[in-house]
């Protein structure tokens, strides 16, 4: 599992990570809401331990914000507020465990290891770029919380790109995915797609998310 570890306090933030490292886990350490928020959109996580009381941005605010752009990665909330209402709000707002400070690294782990042994299905279905969310349960995709409209094969190679995010993709390997033959050199179909798909996911943003490397390929990046 890759964890993402939320907390100002350095002190607490380095034990749990280290723990967690300790116990064979892949573990990330931010300090603030606004940076969790950045990595939690676009880092590939299997779970983010989340402390409330941050700057930037509230762990609320961050537990909002990712529910409602579709990031469904489980979040642990470890907190110093052990009221009933804090642990209810937290919950309501997206959290799927809560742990209170202070705590035994024992406890954490095992809240951590019953996450990890979830059924696949239950755990996160969404592949996430910046703000663009792809789910492959229900097979939609948002952009900024905004649904698009995608054809099958749209959706197909979008799924593609994504899952190999900052790495580009040639025109070769993408129609060999998405069409499950040799490329033929002769066709565009590679580029038709690309360039509909450019439209619905990039067309009024101002951060563009699909790009073209001439003379290489595509590549999708936050």
């Amino acid at each position: 599992m890759k964890i993402l570890v939320v907390e100002d306090d350095r002190i607490v933030g380095q034990y749990v990570k280290r723990g967690l490292e300790e116990h064979g886990y892949n573990a990330d350490l931010v300090e603030d809401g606004l940076e969790a928020l950045r990595f939690i959109s676009g880092g590939h996580y299997d779970l983010m331990i989340l402390d409330l009381r941050l700057p930037g941005l509230t762990g609320y605010e961050v537990l909002r914000t990712i529910r409602d752009r579709g990031v469904t990665t489980p979040v642990l909330v470890l907190t110093a507020q052990d009221a009933v209402d804090h642990k209810v709000q937290a919950l309501r707002a997206g959290a799927d465990d809560y742990v209170t400070k202070p705590f035994a690294f024992e406890e954490l782990l095992a809240r951590v290891e019953a996450i990890g042994r979830r059924p696949a299905q239950l755990r996160s279905t969404a592949v996430t770029v910046g703000d663009l969310v792809l789910d492959t349960t229900t097979r939609e995709v948002r952009r900024a919380g905004r649904l698009l409209d995608l054809t099958p094969k749209e959706f197909t190679v979008l799924e593609y790109l994504m899952r190999h995010p900052g790495r580009v993709m040639s025109r070769t390997l993408i129609t060999e995915y998405a069409w499950d033959y040799h490329f033929d050199p002769g066709t565009n179909i590679v580029d038709v797609v690309i360039n509909r798909l450019r439209k619905k996911i990039d067309q009024g943003q101002e951060r563009k998310i699909l790009h073209t490397v001439r003379g290489v390929g595509y590549v999708v990046k936050a």
